[in-house]
């Protein structure tokens, strides 16, 4: 029998509650409701963040705080430490130039191009994973998974040209395993789920020498244009992100949702509850949080091992309960209905129960403070990826070879740590909220009858005047999830659907808006058909990788119409970004056509020829731009003015 996988200790392990005491003591009653209020428009979060202020346990809004005031020269891009002549910054009229000679357009043009190539290698590094695994089963390497949905692998493997006659689920999983992973290299010099894409918009792309051509061969080329001594061009520089990020969108992000579907199963509408309070007070809690579906995957069948069961009646709990957070929370709750405690901000606030035995993390949007915030309570914090090993976590090495037996393991530790509650310290003071989500493309596409005709009629007719993708993060700048969810309001409002991913759609849930009864806050129009269909009027489409769903479907109805993305009656909108990731997916909806509006300022502001360029010059290129503004009502009516000018161009 193999060895059970053990935990390494990483760092050391803070096992006594550092509060911030010093903070506490300036905190009067009337100062800590006026900052719950200013922080979150969750309402199931504001009872956490009252208790944090209260007991002096550090959030990300404290830190934010701290970090006050922000220098203008890093926020308008006009830093500079890509080589050792610097730091350099731009400070007019003496300072015009870096060392090397840069001047403010083309810093401020490299740091965005570094953003955006960044977030590109860090959806595709998942992809890539993902697509391992599928190789792993061909191969016979990889035993613990199994294609969950081979339908769909047979219609990916005939698009990718692998011939599927005669052959089973395993030796086409390892076909299509390989060709997928030539994508990532430099031989085949164009990327496959780019051809789903209308004609119309590929040739925009040729055109404008933007055509994406290996996923990393764009990221490496990006890296080496940032290079000191490389790049002297702002415009050439950014016109290379647009490529880096449609090699993400159309590349990394795309594969990773695909044979996630293969592999964990195509979403299909389901319903399940979200906010924090899914925590159940007499369950062992293990909440499960990053962005790749692998673990979670294994973990939820450990929980069901009879092993583990019989452990979870020994110290006395009721069963397991786990909770999905950010985007793993949304693999989890799109495909197999599990709860959903929360978004980016919520990830310290679901400790801060007391009846959390584990947080398991994987990897991106994790906050490193997270081990800090445990030692407050009797939580482990477990990290999984080399690539995001957490000091004071305790370390399993995961790998698809070892799945099972590591996720096991987690389990056991998490079920071994209940006896260790404090039970004067269990606060769970809200209900959960229920919500409708697995919007994939197939799952719109089957309730309109295996046709997006009926949807182009409801636009064309006018019941729907356009759709809009809302993605993207929380950030401490603005007020937790009130971008999200006042936009969404707005937007339904005007009968324009929303489709969303990530934290945004999780904000709408806790909000109420993934009900079909949200339907009655829609417009006329949007309401009839949303009745009609018992759907909600903004739907869940998955996690931040799966904003590849929102281009698939946006290229259904280019297709179906015979016209490119650019001519819809779409939009996009990251009312509260904050990740390199988010700037990539921005900036692959607007290379593929989609007017995106951005609630928080990119770092770019030094530069008005950047900014004009972004606002303005690219519409002159892909037929879309940037656009940005913080007041979401505001969006709202840019958004809609944009809807209603591609519906009088298209004669409708």
């Amino acid at each position: 029998m193999a060895e059970e996988p053990k935990p390494k200790l990483i760092g050391e392990r803070r096992d006594v509650c550092e509060l911030d005491r010093a903070r506490l003591a300036l905190m009067n009653p009337a100062i800590i409701e006026q900052k719950k209020e200013e922080r979150t428009f969750d309402e199931a979060a504001k009872p956490f963040i009252e208790m944090t202020m209260k007991e002096g346990i550090e959030t990300v809004w404290d830190r934010f705080e701290m970090q006050q005031p922000s220098c203008k020269y890093c926020a308008s891009g006009l830093s500079c430490s890509r080589c050792a002549m610097g730091p350099c910054r731009i400070i007019p009229p003496e300072r015009i130039r870096g060392v090397c000679g840069a001047d403010a357009d083309l810093i401020v043009a490299r740091n965005l191009l570094d953003t955006i190539a960044t977030g590109a290698a860090a959806h595709s590094d998942h992809g890539r994973e993902i697509v391992l695994t599928l190789y792993g089963i061909g191969q016979g390497t990889v035993t613990d998974y199994v294609i969950a949905d081979p339908e769909k692998l047979r219609r990916l493997a005939a698009e990718y040209g692998v011939a599927t006659t005669g052959k089973d689920d395993k030796k086409i999983a390892g076909e299509l395993g390989r060709a997928m992973l030539d994508e990532y290299g430099t031989v085949k010099n164009s990327l496959q789920i780019a051809q789903r894409a209308p004609g119309a918009t590929r040739e925009i792309w040729e055109k404008a020498g933007i055509s994406p051509r290996g996923i990393d061969r764009d990221v490496v080329d990006a890296m080496h244009r940032i290079q000191m001594g490389v790049a002297a061009d702002y415009a050439n520089t950014l016109t290379h992100g647009l490529r880096v990020s449609l090699s993400d969108g159309w590349g990394g992000s795309s594969v990773a949702t695909e044979i996630s579907d293969v592999l964990f199963g195509t979403p299909k509408p389901n319903e399940s509850l979200v906010n924090l309070g899914v925590v159940k007070k007499s369950h062992v809690n293990i909440s499960l949080h990053g962005h790749n579906p692998m673990l979670s995957e294994m973990v939820v069948k450990a929980a069901k091992d009879p092993e583990i069961q019989a452990l979870v009646k020994k110290v006395g709990a009721a069963g397991i309960n786990l909770v999905g957070l950010c985007c793993t929370g949304n693999e989890l709750l799109m495909r197999k209905g599990i709860p959903n405690a929360g978004n980016h901000f919520n990830q310290e606030l679901v400790i801060t129960t007391g009846a959390l035995e584990a947080m398991v993390v994987d990897y991106q949007c994790i906050f490193p403070s997270l081990p800090r915030t445990a030692s407050c309570f009797h939580t482990h914090v477990i990290s999984t990826s080399p690539k995001s090993k957490i000091p004071g976590s305790f370390y399993f090495e995961f790998e698809p070879e070892n799945a099972y037996a590591t996720a096991k393991a987690i389990v056991k530790m998490a079920v071994e740590n209940f006896p260790n509650r404090i039970p004067e310290r269990v606060f769970i003071p809200v209900e959960p909220v229920k919500v409708m989500t697995g919007f994939s493309v197939e799952a719109i596409k089957g309730a309109l009858g295996g046709t997006f005709k009926p949807l182009v009629d409801q636009i064309a007719a006018g019941n729907i005047r356009g759709a809009v993708g809302i993605v993207g993060c929380n950030n401490p700048k603005v007020k937790h999830d009130y971008g999200h969810v006042t936009l969404s309001r707005e937007l339904i409002k005007r009968n324009i659907l929303c489709v969303e991913t990530g934290c945004a759609a999780i904000a709408s849930g806790k909000a109420g808006l993934l009900q079909p009864s949200a339907a009655s806050l829609a417009g006329p129009g949007l309401k009839t058909v949303c009745e009609s269909l018992g759907i909600p009027p903004v739907l869940h489409m998955g996690s931040c990788v799966d904003c590849s769903r929102i281009l698939h479907l946006a290229a259904e109805l280019g297709n179906a119409l015979n016209v490119g993305i650019h001519r819809l009656p779409l939009a996009g909108a990251a009312p509260e970004w904050y990740s390199q990731k988010a700037v990539s997916i921005g900036s692959y909806f607007v290379a593929s056509g989609v007017y995106t509006v951005l609630g928080v300022m990119p770092k770019i502001a030094g530069s008005p020829p950047v900014v004009s360029l972004l606002t303005e010059g690219l519409k002159g290129v892909v037929n879309a731009s940037f656009a940005v503004e913080p007041d979401p009502l505001k969006a709202a009516d840019l958004i809609t003015d944009h809807i209603e000018r591609k519906r009088t161009e298209l004669g409708i």
